[in-house]
């Protein structure tokens, strides 16, 4: 690939990326497969305290698959979206059975994995193992459209076309690629942002296509950011918030108390004992899963 893109974006990345311990060169895989985990729709700054947290309570994939699923969940605190604590506790204890308690450098094997899809087996492979992959997560995406493609964002949805784009440039040395990768995942986290993008320090700006076209506005279908307040979303994570703070099983008041409507109520908690984060007792009350 050509060395226009590349060159600049990775002494921008050497110059600037931030200081985030699952880049640290003592970095474990599991501690980087932790990280993708929790910084799925989640920023940074949240994750930090409770990736820190994890690391030192459970500093291998053995030490997580030992304990109860129930206790991840609990350990998950409020980053949202809990079923990744689940599926996290479900991957340790994969990795346990089937390499060893170590987790796997192939791209093949981590995507046969619980709860590991085409993009955390990409960046694992990448960012643990230094593998030559692409890795297409929002930020990438967004910065390849504008720098490319001339468009201010990209498809809803993951196009065959981005994946192929991806690869074309990644370079050929697989050390090289990966730290390719995360320098274009950085630079949309921090400078070619989804609102107000710093164009003027952009180490590329000369040659990215949407900059040529003058910035044309995004002319796509809406784009709808999520809401919270009021959703179930937000009531199930009240309802979990219950739980985790109780050492001990919670009567069904407990949880009626945490949320006003009754209907939407039992509707999240009907929906959270479903995706297997809360079990019903056959006493009546109800606990995080065992």
């Amino acid at each position: 690939m050509s060395t226009a893109y590349t060159d600049p974006i990775l002494d921008w990345y050497g110059a600037n990326a931030r200081d985030l311990p699952w880049r640290a060169p003592d970095a474990t895989p599991w501690g980087v497969l932790v990280s993708e985990f929790m910084l799925q729709q989640t920023p940074v700054a949240r994750v930090l305290p409770v990736w820190h947290r994890w690391m030192e309570r459970w500093p291998t994939p053995a030490s997580l698959a030992a304990e109860p699923s129930g206790e991840a969940v609990r350990a998950w605190g409020r980053l949202g979206y809990p079923r990744r604590a689940l599926r996290l506790h479900g991957s340790a204890a994969a990795i346990v059975e089937r390499h060893g308690g170590r987790v796997p450098s192939s791209h093949e094997d981590l995507l046969a994995l619980p709860g590991i899809g085409a993009y955390t087996a990409a960046a694992v492979a990448s960012f643990a193992f230094r593998r030559r992959h692409a890795v297409l997560d929002t930020n990438v995406r967004r910065v390849l459209a504008r720098l490319c493609s001339g468009v201010e964002y990209p498809p809803k949805s993951q196009t065959r076309a981005e994946v192929r784009l991806a690869e074309s440039l990644l370079p050929l040395d697989p050390p090289t690629a990966a730290r390719w990768s995360v320098a274009v995942m950085e630079l949309g986290a921090l400078v070619c942002t989804a609102r107000t993008p710093r164009c003027v320090d952009c180490p590329v700006i000369g040659q990215c296509a949407w900059q040529r076209a003058g910035r044309p506005a995004y002319d796509g279908p809406p784009r709808r950011g999520q809401t919270y307040a009021g959703t179930d979303r937000q009531c199930r994570g009240r309802l979990l918030a219950v739980l985790r703070d109780a050492e001990d099983p919670v009567d069904k008041g407990a949880l009626d108390v945490a949320w006003p409507d009754a209907v939407q109520r039992e509707r999240a908690l009907d929906a959270l004992i479903a995706d297997g984060l809360v079990d019903p007792l056959d006493d009546g009350r109800y606990a995080l899963p065992a």
